[in-house]
């Protein structure tokens, strides 16, 4: 079924304000108030909304579709320019090369906070405190992530797969730190 431009607008309104909320709610059980706000902010710049109003679909990313029509996505290159927590932006290069750079824990922790939101909001019914992790270690993220962002990703993912969300994030809060 194709979808009118008003059903696409609003449904790519709803879902990123709902995924945004989701992980507000999620930074803040983590005591990352600054970050939760501040979430994901730049889904609402011109770039970023009317590319995911173009290709919104409703059961998973417009990103991805975009990708598969044009081999990029304008809107993911604008957005994980302007989120630390992505770890695609912490990639660089330099004359011998391009090469991650290990992100900043808090950061982590707002990446886990997107990918249990993401889930919930695209999952649906079929969401479990398990596909986080899953989504994870099938993706090909960690391949292309700094080695110790990415044991230090899937470690945490992990601890929410094995003890539930609740006791997930009061483990993590119990050995949180600060770098």
């Amino acid at each position: 079924m194709k979808l009118s431009r008003w059903q696409r607008l609003s449904g790519h309104f709803t879902t990123i304000t709902s995924h945004k909320l989701k992980v507000t709610g999620l930074c803040f059980k983590l005591g990352l108030y600054k970050q939760g706000i501040l979430h994901d902010l730049s889904k609402y710049s011109w770039v970023e909304f009317s590319s995911g109003v173009k290709y919104y679909q409703g059961h998973r990313s417009p990103i991805d579709a975009e990708k598969e029509n044009l081999g990029y996505s304008l809107g993911w290159l604008h957005h994980k320019g302007r989120n630390k927590h992505h770890w695609d932006y912490w990639v660089d290069k330099n004359r011998d090369g391009i090469f991650p750079i290990k992100m900043p824990y808090n950061y982590l922790l707002e990446n886990v906070c997107d990918r249990i939101a993401a889930c919930k909001t695209y999952q649906k019914d079929n969401y479990s405190d398990k596909s986080a992790y899953e989504y994870f270690i099938n993706g090909t993220d960690r391949l292309y992530m700094h080695p110790e962002s990415a044991i230090e990703l899937e470690r945490l993912l992990k601890i929410i797969a094995e003890n539930g969300l609740d006791e997930g994030f009061n483990i993590i809060k119990k050995e949180q730190r600060t770098e």
